[in-house]
């Protein structure tokens, strides 16, 4: 089977231990990762053979990134090394009724500085038939939007499906560009839409609902508008508390809607990386099973994941399985 190719920062977390807020705190847990690392490291894990693009510092923490990376067995050939420091984010972790808060480092990080002319896209696309990108890349900075441009034009090319979760953050795109506009552009040269009512609001300037009828009448709007998209599919999260959650999946795939039943966690772990198990186990379920099963394989990666501490899912296809066809007793396996 073809190889998977991402593109994305590695970022490092930072998180007082268990649900203390950092006045309480005096150490931090630290772990690496990033949306589309996350995905690459999640695919790894299942048994696919996966590429990355990104960037690190020219420091033993961006070699330390790199370790990290490597140690999944991903390709790491095309990600480069430049002087500035690795991208940062502080998470403190909430519970019950008080919620999870995050701060960002990132916007004149390494992979902010990434050099567009630098990277061989047709190198690294060789052997790849997914390229999978998100929307928070092209926010950080014109380079990493330019580098990002450059390599689904030659995916678009070369033939290679691709697959976007273009999460828009508002907090980003600080460098004079209308998120929305670019996020447009670069869906536009994309085949697979990971997403729903809200990001196809902000990318198309709509005002859809968020029940099925105003998901239908969205993805056709998505597809008069980003022709090049031929399967839409979302992922719903209910929050009860941060504590407990509710998972469901839904798709339209060739005029044809279908939807998962709804996955309840009731002792939430980390919500950190749910989205990204949910691309993850979507394109593995691509690549494996049609397009309904993996549906139902993207909601249950994406279940698990809220019982995994870090921004990586690691468990395996089998482990999601399990959760997929309803054997979520916990029983210990032995």
């Amino acid at each position: 089977m073809g190889k998977i190719l991402t593109f994305g920062e590695i970022i490092m977390r930072l998180s007082p231990p268990g649900n203390r807020t950092m006045k309480q705190s005096h150490e931090m847990e630290f772990f690496f990762g990033g949306t589309e690392l996350n995905v690459a490291s999640s695919l790894a894990t299942m048994g696919c053979k996966v590429k990355h693009v990104s960037a690190v510092s020219d420091d033993f923490v961006g070699e330390s990134a790199l370790s990290f990376v490597k140690s999944f067995g991903i390709d790491t050939n095309f990600i480069s090394k430049n002087e500035h420091p690795l991208g940062l984010y502080f998470l403190e972790v909430g519970s019950s009724v008080r919620a999870s808060r995050i701060a960002y480092n990132r916007l004149n990080g390494s992979f902010a500085n990434i050099e567009a002319e630098k990277i061989d896209w047709e190198k690294a696309l060789e052997g790849c038939d997914y390229f999978h990108w998100t929307g928070i890349s092209p926010g950080i900075s014109e380079s990493a939007y330019e580098s990002l441009k450059e390599g689904l034009k030659t995916a678009r090319e070369l033939g290679i499906e691709i697959t976007t979760d273009p999460a828009y953050r508002s907090n980003l795109w600080k460098y004079g560009k209308n998120g929305n506009e670019v996020l447009k552009e670069l869906v536009s040269l994309s085949t697979i839409f990971i997403g729903g009512v809200n990001e196809i609001n902000e990318i198309l300037g709509t005002q859809f609902s968020s029940d099925k009828n105003g998901f239908l009448e969205a993805c056709e709007e998505l597809k008069k508008q980003c022709p090049s998209i031929h399967k839409i599919f979302d992922k719903i999260r209910i929050g009860v508390t941060a504590s407990s959650q509710q998972t469901q999946g839904r798709a339209l795939v060739n005029g044809n809607y279908f939807e998962t039943k709804f996955l309840e966690i009731d002792q939430v772990v980390d919500r950190i990386g749910t989205g990204d198990a949910f691309a993850a186990g979507l394109i593995y379920g691509l690549k494996n099973f049609d397009d309904e099963k993996a549906l139902h394989f993207a909601n249950a990666a994406c279940a698990i994941k809220h019982t995994i501490l870090g921004d990586i899912n690691y468990c395996s296809a089998e482990d999601i399985l399990e959760v997929m066809t309803g054997n979520s007793g916990g029983r210990i396996k032995r």
